[in-house]
Protein backbone atom coordinates (compact mmCIF):
# COMPACT_ATOMS: atom_id res chain seq x y z
CA UNK A 1 0.00 0.00 0.00
CA UNK A 2 1.02 3.61 -0.53
CA UNK A 3 0.14 6.56 1.66
CA UNK A 4 -3.26 8.07 0.91
CA UNK A 5 -2.84 11.06 -1.49
CA UNK A 6 -4.77 13.36 0.86
CA UNK A 7 -2.50 12.34 3.73
CA UNK A 8 0.59 12.86 1.57
CA UNK A 9 -0.61 16.34 0.62
CA UNK A 10 -1.24 17.19 4.27
CA UNK A 11 2.30 16.13 5.22
CA UNK A 12 3.74 18.22 2.39
CA UNK A 13 1.72 21.26 3.51
CA UNK A 14 2.85 20.78 7.08
CA UNK A 15 6.49 20.58 6.01
CA UNK A 16 6.16 23.70 3.86
CA UNK A 17 4.73 25.69 6.77
CA UNK A 18 7.95 25.04 8.73
CA UNK A 19 6.07 25.50 12.00
CA UNK A 20 7.76 24.57 15.29
CA UNK A 21 7.59 20.89 16.15
CA UNK A 22 5.61 19.82 19.20
CA UNK A 23 8.78 18.75 21.02
CA UNK A 24 10.21 22.25 20.50
CA UNK A 25 7.31 23.82 22.41
CA UNK A 26 6.30 23.99 26.04
CA UNK A 27 3.10 22.11 26.92
CA UNK A 28 1.35 25.47 27.36
CA UNK A 29 2.36 26.52 23.84
CA UNK A 30 1.38 23.17 22.38
CA UNK A 31 -2.09 23.44 23.95
CA UNK A 32 -3.09 26.55 22.03
CA UNK A 33 -6.60 25.97 20.59
CA UNK A 34 -6.80 25.08 16.91
CA UNK A 35 -9.66 25.44 14.47
CA UNK A 36 -10.35 21.85 13.45
CA UNK A 37 -13.24 22.66 11.10
CA UNK A 38 -11.20 22.00 7.96
CA UNK A 39 -10.22 18.52 9.11
CA UNK A 40 -13.06 17.44 11.43
CA UNK A 41 -15.99 19.26 9.87
CA UNK A 42 -18.91 21.12 11.38
CA UNK A 43 -20.38 19.76 14.65
CA UNK A 44 -23.46 17.63 14.04
CA UNK A 45 -26.56 18.37 16.08
CA UNK A 46 -27.43 15.84 18.79
CA UNK A 47 -30.35 15.67 21.20
CA UNK A 48 -28.57 17.50 24.02
CA UNK A 49 -25.07 18.54 25.08
CA UNK A 50 -24.34 19.27 28.72
CA UNK A 51 -21.12 20.11 30.58
CA UNK A 52 -21.03 18.49 34.02
CA UNK A 53 -18.57 18.40 36.91
CA UNK A 54 -18.13 15.10 38.71
CA UNK A 55 -15.96 14.34 41.76
CA UNK A 56 -12.47 12.95 41.24
CA UNK A 57 -9.50 12.01 43.40
CA UNK A 58 -7.79 15.39 42.84
CA UNK A 59 -10.94 17.49 42.56
CA UNK A 60 -13.77 17.90 40.11
CA UNK A 61 -13.48 16.38 36.63
CA UNK A 62 -15.24 18.18 33.76
CA UNK A 63 -17.16 15.87 31.44
CA UNK A 64 -19.25 16.65 28.38
CA UNK A 65 -22.38 14.56 27.98
CA UNK A 66 -23.78 14.06 24.47
CA UNK A 67 -27.30 12.62 24.55
CA UNK A 68 -29.04 11.37 21.39
CA UNK A 69 -32.57 12.30 20.45
CA UNK A 70 -35.28 10.00 21.74
CA UNK A 71 -36.21 8.44 25.03
CA UNK A 72 -33.59 6.97 27.41
CA UNK A 73 -32.15 5.34 29.31
CA UNK A 74 -29.29 4.99 26.83
CA UNK A 75 -26.09 2.93 26.92
CA UNK A 76 -22.96 4.99 27.55
CA UNK A 77 -19.64 5.27 25.75
CA UNK A 78 -16.97 7.04 27.82
CA UNK A 79 -14.39 8.64 25.55
CA UNK A 80 -10.84 9.70 26.47
CA UNK A 81 -9.24 12.09 23.98
CA UNK A 82 -5.73 11.69 22.60
CA UNK A 83 -2.83 14.10 22.82
CA UNK A 84 -0.04 12.23 24.56
CA UNK A 85 -1.56 12.80 28.02
CA UNK A 86 -0.21 16.37 27.60
CA UNK A 87 -2.35 18.20 25.02
CA UNK A 88 -5.82 17.82 23.54
CA UNK A 89 -9.19 18.37 25.19
CA UNK A 90 -12.84 17.44 24.98
CA UNK A 91 -13.19 20.25 22.43
CA UNK A 92 -10.76 18.51 20.09
CA UNK A 93 -13.01 15.42 19.87
CA UNK A 94 -16.34 17.25 19.76
CA UNK A 95 -17.12 16.27 16.16
CA UNK A 96 -16.33 12.53 16.54
CA UNK A 97 -18.26 12.36 19.81
CA UNK A 98 -21.35 13.89 18.19
CA UNK A 99 -21.11 11.53 15.21
CA UNK A 100 -20.81 8.49 17.48
CA UNK A 101 -23.72 9.67 19.64
CA UNK A 102 -26.08 9.82 16.68
CA UNK A 103 -24.87 6.66 14.95
CA UNK A 104 -24.72 4.42 18.02
CA UNK A 105 -27.82 5.81 19.76
CA UNK A 106 -25.69 6.07 22.89
CA UNK A 107 -24.79 8.74 25.39
CA UNK A 108 -21.17 9.68 24.73
CA UNK A 109 -19.23 11.12 27.65
CA UNK A 110 -16.01 12.99 26.82
CA UNK A 111 -13.62 13.31 29.75
CA UNK A 112 -11.43 16.34 30.50
CA UNK A 113 -8.89 14.37 32.52
CA UNK A 114 -5.94 16.18 34.08
CA UNK A 115 -2.95 16.62 31.81
CA UNK A 116 0.77 16.06 32.28
CA UNK A 117 3.32 17.31 33.17
CA UNK A 118 1.38 19.24 35.80
CA UNK A 119 -0.36 15.97 36.63
CA UNK A 120 1.86 13.01 35.86
CA UNK A 121 0.97 9.30 36.01
CA UNK A 122 -1.24 8.11 37.60
CA UNK A 123 -3.32 11.32 37.80
CA UNK A 124 -4.79 11.21 34.24
CA UNK A 125 -5.56 7.51 34.65
CA UNK A 126 -7.15 8.02 38.05
CA UNK A 127 -9.43 10.66 36.54
CA UNK A 128 -10.28 8.27 33.71
CA UNK A 129 -11.13 5.44 36.11
CA UNK A 130 -13.04 7.74 38.47
CA UNK A 131 -15.24 8.81 35.56
CA UNK A 132 -16.07 5.22 34.62
CA UNK A 133 -16.90 4.44 38.25
CA UNK A 134 -19.08 7.55 38.56
CA UNK A 135 -21.01 6.69 35.40
CA UNK A 136 -21.64 3.17 36.73
CA UNK A 137 -22.83 4.49 40.10
CA UNK A 138 -24.56 7.75 39.15
CA UNK A 139 -25.15 7.51 35.41
CA UNK A 140 -28.92 7.25 35.80
CA UNK A 141 -28.87 10.93 36.76
CA UNK A 142 -27.83 11.75 33.18
CA UNK A 143 -29.98 9.12 31.46
CA UNK A 144 -27.52 6.22 31.31
CA UNK A 145 -28.46 2.55 31.40
CA UNK A 146 -25.72 1.62 33.85
CA UNK A 147 -25.75 -2.05 32.80
CA UNK A 148 -24.32 -1.03 29.41
CA UNK A 149 -21.13 1.03 29.67
CA UNK A 150 -18.20 1.02 27.24
CA UNK A 151 -14.90 2.91 27.29
CA UNK A 152 -12.69 4.05 24.46
CA UNK A 153 -10.25 6.60 23.19
CA UNK A 154 -7.59 7.39 20.64
CA UNK A 155 -3.80 7.25 21.06
CA UNK A 156 -3.08 8.25 24.68
CA UNK A 157 -6.84 8.09 25.22
CA UNK A 158 -6.78 4.51 23.96
CA UNK A 159 -4.00 3.83 26.45
CA UNK A 160 -6.18 5.20 29.25
CA UNK A 161 -9.20 3.19 28.11
CA UNK A 162 -7.20 -0.05 28.07
CA UNK A 163 -5.77 0.74 31.50
CA UNK A 164 -9.24 1.52 32.88
CA UNK A 165 -10.43 -1.94 31.85
CA UNK A 166 -7.46 -3.48 33.66
CA UNK A 167 -8.15 -1.42 36.79
CA UNK A 168 -11.84 -2.27 36.69
CA UNK A 169 -10.98 -5.96 36.45
CA UNK A 170 -8.46 -5.77 39.31
CA UNK A 171 -10.74 -3.75 41.59
CA UNK A 172 -13.90 -5.62 40.65
CA UNK A 173 -15.88 -2.66 39.35
CA UNK A 174 -17.27 -1.09 37.31
CA UNK A 175 -18.56 -3.77 34.97
CA UNK A 176 -17.73 -2.68 31.43
CA UNK A 177 -19.40 -4.05 28.31
CA UNK A 178 -16.92 -3.07 25.60
CA UNK A 179 -13.76 -1.16 24.72
CA UNK A 180 -12.77 0.74 21.57
CA UNK A 181 -9.05 1.38 21.24
CA UNK A 182 -8.10 3.69 18.38
CA UNK A 183 -4.38 3.47 17.46
CA UNK A 184 -3.67 3.01 21.18
CA UNK A 185 -0.26 3.45 22.75
CA UNK A 186 0.03 0.21 24.72
CA UNK A 187 3.73 -0.04 25.55
CA UNK A 188 6.50 2.23 26.79
CA UNK A 189 9.01 1.22 24.13
CA UNK A 190 10.51 2.51 20.91
CA UNK A 191 11.75 -0.78 19.53
CA UNK A 192 9.20 -2.00 17.00
CA UNK A 193 9.49 -2.17 13.22
CA UNK A 194 6.89 0.58 12.85
CA UNK A 195 8.84 2.89 15.18
CA UNK A 196 11.77 2.53 12.84
CA UNK A 197 9.74 2.72 9.63
CA UNK A 198 7.34 5.54 10.52
CA UNK A 199 9.14 7.33 13.35
CA UNK A 200 10.25 10.21 11.13
CA UNK A 201 8.43 12.14 8.44
CA UNK A 202 4.93 11.10 9.42
CA UNK A 203 2.34 12.69 11.67
CA UNK A 204 3.66 11.26 14.95
CA UNK A 205 7.45 11.17 15.16
CA UNK A 206 9.72 9.38 17.62
CA UNK A 207 10.86 12.71 19.10
CA UNK A 208 7.25 13.77 19.65
CA UNK A 209 6.37 10.44 21.21
CA UNK A 210 9.31 10.66 23.59
CA UNK A 211 8.29 14.25 24.50
CA UNK A 212 4.82 12.96 25.45
CA UNK A 213 6.12 10.00 27.44
CA UNK A 214 8.64 12.18 29.29
CA UNK A 215 5.85 14.51 30.39
CA UNK A 216 3.51 11.70 31.44
CA UNK A 217 5.85 9.43 33.39
CA UNK A 218 7.68 10.23 36.60
CA UNK A 219 10.56 7.99 35.51
CA UNK A 220 11.32 5.11 33.17
CA UNK A 221 10.35 2.63 35.88
CA UNK A 222 6.72 3.76 35.50
CA UNK A 223 6.83 2.31 32.00
CA UNK A 224 6.94 -1.19 33.48
CA UNK A 225 3.57 -0.69 35.14
CA UNK A 226 0.83 -2.53 33.20
CA UNK A 227 -1.46 0.45 33.77
CA UNK A 228 1.07 2.42 31.68
CA UNK A 229 1.96 -0.42 29.30
CA UNK A 230 -1.10 -2.70 29.02
CA UNK A 231 0.72 -4.80 26.43
CA UNK A 232 2.96 -6.24 29.17
CA UNK A 233 0.15 -7.08 31.60
CA UNK A 234 0.43 -10.73 32.64
CA UNK A 235 -3.24 -11.67 32.45
CA UNK A 236 -5.68 -10.12 29.99
CA UNK A 237 -8.44 -12.69 30.45
CA UNK A 238 -11.86 -11.49 31.50
CA UNK A 239 -11.51 -8.05 29.91
CA UNK A 240 -14.36 -6.56 27.85
CA UNK A 241 -14.66 -7.40 24.16
CA UNK A 242 -12.74 -4.95 22.01
CA UNK A 243 -12.50 -3.14 18.72
CA UNK A 244 -8.90 -2.15 17.98
CA UNK A 245 -8.45 0.37 15.16
CA UNK A 246 -5.00 1.03 13.71
CA UNK A 247 -3.47 3.06 10.89
CA UNK A 248 -1.02 1.53 8.41
CA UNK A 249 1.44 4.46 8.43
CA UNK A 250 1.57 4.84 12.21
CA UNK A 251 4.47 3.98 14.46
CA UNK A 252 1.95 2.78 17.11
CA UNK A 253 0.47 0.17 14.78
CA UNK A 254 2.46 -2.73 16.21
CA UNK A 255 1.56 -1.83 19.81
CA UNK A 256 -2.13 -1.59 18.96
CA UNK A 257 -2.37 -4.75 16.92
CA UNK A 258 -0.11 -6.60 19.34
CA UNK A 259 -2.44 -5.75 22.19
CA UNK A 260 -5.41 -6.94 20.16
CA UNK A 261 -3.65 -10.26 19.50
CA UNK A 262 -2.84 -10.67 23.18
CA UNK A 263 -6.48 -10.05 24.06
CA UNK A 264 -7.47 -12.75 21.55
CA UNK A 265 -4.98 -15.17 23.06
CA UNK A 266 -6.56 -14.52 26.46
CA UNK A 267 -9.99 -15.47 25.11
CA UNK A 268 -11.36 -11.94 24.72
CA UNK A 269 -13.52 -11.37 21.61
CA UNK A 270 -11.61 -8.83 19.50
CA UNK A 271 -11.81 -7.26 16.07
CA UNK A 272 -8.58 -5.68 14.80
CA UNK A 273 -9.33 -3.20 12.04
CA UNK A 274 -6.38 -1.68 10.18
CA UNK A 275 -7.03 1.33 7.97
CA UNK A 276 -4.61 1.08 5.08
CA UNK A 277 -2.93 4.22 3.69
CA UNK A 278 -3.78 6.16 6.85
CA UNK A 279 -1.72 8.21 9.31
CA UNK A 280 -1.96 8.52 13.07
CA UNK A 281 -4.70 11.02 13.92
CA UNK A 282 -7.05 10.25 11.02
CA UNK A 283 -9.92 9.42 13.40
CA UNK A 284 -10.17 13.11 14.39
CA UNK A 285 -10.43 14.13 10.74
CA UNK A 286 -13.64 12.73 9.23
CA UNK A 287 -14.01 15.72 6.89
CA UNK A 288 -10.49 15.39 5.51
CA UNK A 289 -10.43 11.58 5.31
CA UNK A 290 -13.32 9.37 4.28
CA UNK A 291 -11.53 6.66 6.27
CA UNK A 292 -11.96 8.79 9.39
CA UNK A 293 -15.72 8.74 8.92
CA UNK A 294 -15.60 5.01 8.15
CA UNK A 295 -13.71 4.35 11.40
CA UNK A 296 -16.23 6.42 13.38
CA UNK A 297 -19.08 4.51 11.78
CA UNK A 298 -17.32 1.23 12.56
CA UNK A 299 -17.03 2.37 16.17
CA UNK A 300 -20.74 3.22 16.33
CA UNK A 301 -21.81 -0.05 14.74
CA UNK A 302 -19.60 -2.08 17.06
CA UNK A 303 -21.06 -0.28 20.08
CA UNK A 304 -24.62 -0.94 18.93
CA UNK A 305 -23.82 -4.62 18.48
CA UNK A 306 -22.04 -4.88 21.84
CA UNK A 307 -24.86 -3.14 23.71
CA UNK A 308 -27.43 -5.30 21.94
CA UNK A 309 -25.53 -8.46 22.93
CA UNK A 310 -25.43 -7.20 26.52
CA UNK A 311 -29.25 -7.10 26.55
CA UNK A 312 -29.51 -10.58 24.99
CA UNK A 313 -27.11 -12.07 27.53
CA UNK A 314 -28.55 -10.38 30.61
Amino acid sequence: MTLDPVAQHMLEQKKAMNAPKVFELTPEQARQPMDLTETAGEPEEVGKVEDVLIPGPLGDIPIRVYTPKGEGDFPAFIYYHGGGWTIGSIDSVDVPCRLITNRSDSIVIAVEYRLAPEHKFPAPLNDAYATAKWVAEHGKSIGVDTTRIAVGGDSAGGNLAAAVTLMAKDIGNPKLSYQVLVYPNTNYAFDTATHEEFGEGYLLTNKELKWFWDHYLNNAEDGKNPYVSPLIAEDLSGLPPALVITAEYDQLRVEGEGYGERLKEAGVPVKISRYDEMLHGFYWMPKLYKQGMEAIEETANSLKEAFSNRIKNS
